[in-house]
């Protein structure tokens, strides 16, 4: 046999193998969907949204994780929202002509019988079962822009949602959806949290805790402590940096608001329990959004880990807290929230356990820094990044520190109404780096969404992110442009970066606040010179540049 037959035998078996791999792929998919979705029935299949499972036990978790790892998020709903084409059947007439030019028609007359024949007598709402067809005329072959697909995410079938009406309707339903985070991230947050109870109970505890975080009298307690810690910390950087050395900026703001809510929560700590609480709150959130694989060096081991640490600290304070009452010992320093936790009844006369309060806290502690930590960096870079932006706020501040009387030492609450344009920066901060991506539900029963069955117990994904970068909702929605805002007030559904209805997140004025009064600090008297401008951005757990932000913080006034 010459070379010229060789390479064709070869050829030849390439595409066979190549095809029965394209096959099995499909069949398995195909399998698992039939698995996942047969108990509804025929009629109830038909109206489910367009989508797949993908393969067991993974499904489209490698699709987000691969987006996600990438710098590349937006892609993962993107994969789902384009459409069918006339250049994607061009695309697939250019391969299989390809094909037919290498081996000979009887081959691939065989080939392509077989995949018709095994995998395309489905309807065209279940096309993504093919694996041949899916992997023959590229990824960009998908939903359309439909709202709602169908998946397999975090173990559970789920109805992924990516249109501000759509969010809205399920995030206003109490009584057909309910909190449905996965188990994975229940098993770390805590049984006993708001990311787990009943609506009833997470309204009660919800009025309980509001009013000591979000109340006017509680922001303007907190106010001067959170002013003072803010100036302290910058000058503390400043002086860091004059010294020739640098910061990793993001790593001292979390630190920074981290002690910030531990003194609202639990009225402070000593630095080495700081410190501890801070590394394992680290490791929590870095497993919270990673695959439930509780092996060593996986990231959710470390998250049970670090939960089971987390447990043990508070459990000591508790204890002690608990013991000084029972003693008759009076505290020498101002009512905390777990003095408030552990005093609290209800209409029958009935006190939290200690579970309760320790995932409660968990909880609070984990939301009251992560995410206003990196607002608080991401806001200071944008601004450095935009002097036209940052002329602006800093006019701003400066026109507000002339209105204050002279006998005033620190910010108050009307100076903080006052920061209009300041808000701009930070609601588009909000929208634009999307800390909470996503959120979850699960339907109490059959419900129809744009038209669209989500059957009772599946879950539900709100993607956030996908409703802030929706050019359709926010123009040019990748430019950072807080002018957006102005005069502007959003519909229900297209700003969600607290969520929505009765589960809005109750630490909102709060994070705000403290983002606010660092940012008019930094506006008046100092400068970010970041290390590496163009630094890679990893996005999860939550959007950050790999080198935390490394960079100097400078006083102005020291140019």
């Amino acid at each position: 046999m010459g070379g010229g037959g060789v390479a064709l035998v070869w050829t030849a078996a390439a595409v066979v193998v190549g095809a029965v791999v394209l096959v099995l792929d499909g069949v398995v998919r195909w399998l698992h969907g039939l698995y996942r979705e047969a108990p509804l029935g025929s009629e109830k299949r038909a109206q489910l949204p367009p989508g797949e499972m993908g393969w067991p036990i993974v499904g489209g978790m490698w699709s987000f994780l691969r987006a996600f790892k990438s710098g590349k998020p937006d892609t993962f709903i993107g994969s789902y929202i384009r459409r069918f084409a006339s250049k994607d059947a061009s695309l697939l007439a250019d391969r299989m002509i390809s094909a037919y030019s290498m081996i000979n028609s009887q081959s691939v007359t065989l080939l392509v019988l077989l995949s018709v024949q095994g995998l395309f007598n489905l309807t065209s709402n279940h096309l993504a079962y093919t694996g041949v067809w899916s992997l023959a005329v590229g990824s960009s072959v998908r939903f359309g822009r439909t709202g709602l697909y169908r998946a397999f995410m975090f173990s559970s079938p789920t109805i992924m949602v990516s249109t501000p009406e759509a969010c809205k309707q399920i995030l206003m339903d109490d009584e057909s959806f309910v909190n449905g985070w996965p188990k994975a991230t229940v098993a770390l947050i805590g049984p006993k949290s708001f990311v787990a109870m009943p609506f009833e109970d997470h309204r009660r505890l919800r009025k309980l805790t509001a009013a000591p975080i979000n109340g006017f009298d509680a922001l303007t307690s907190y106010l001067t402590f959170i002013d003072r810690t803010v100036t302290a910390s910058l000058q503390s950087w400043s002086d860091h940096c004059a010294a020739g050395k640098q910061i990793a900026f993001l790593t001292e703001l979390r630190r920074m608001t981290f002690k910030i809510i531990v003194q609202i929560f639990l009225g402070g700590a000593d630095d080495a329990t700081m410190r501890a609480l801070e590394r394992s709150y680290t490791d929590l959130n870095y497993g919270m959004r990673a695959m439930a694989i509780n092996l060593p060096g996986f990231a959710y081991h470390r998250a049970l880990k670090a939960r089971k640490k987390l447990v043990a600290v508070l459990q000591g304070v508790l204890d002690e807290r608990r013991a000084s009452t029972a003693k008759g010992f009076a505290r020498s320093s101002a009512v905390d929230m777990m003095d408030r936790l552990i005093e609290v009844e209800d209409e029958h006369g009935r006190r939290l356990d200690d579970d309760e309060i320790i995932d409660i806290l968990i909880m609070y502690l984990n939301a009251g820094h992560e995410s206003s930590g990196h607002i608080t960096m991401w806001a200071t870079v944008f601004l450095q990044e935009n002097p036209h932006i940052f002329a602006k706020a800093k006019a701003e501040q400066e026109a507000i520190m002339r209105s204050i009387p002279p006998g005033q030492k620190n910010l108050t609450l009307r100076d903080f109404r006052k920061m209009e344009y300041l808000s701009q920066v930070v609601d588009e901060t909000l929208r634009f780096v999307n800390i909470s991506f996503v959120s979850f539900r699960q339907a109490t029963k059959d419900v129809f969404v744009n038209g669209y069955l989500i059957p009772k117990g599946w879950k539900v994904q709100l993607w956030y992110r996908s409703v802030h970068m929706d050019n359709q909702v926010y123009p040019d929605p990748k430019k950072f442009n807080p002018e957006r805002w102005e005069g502007h007030t959003p519909r229900a559904g297209t700003f969600l970066p607290f969520g929505l209805g009765a589960r809005l997140c109750p630490g909102n004025d709060l994070a705000k606040l403290e983002i606010s009064v660092f940012l008019h600090h930094f506006l008046l008297g100092y400068k970010l010179t970041r290390a590496n401008p163009n630094c890679r951005v990893r996005y999860l757990p939550h959007p950050r540049p790999v080198d935390n932000c490394l960079a100097k913080i400078t006083k102005v006034s020291d140019e």
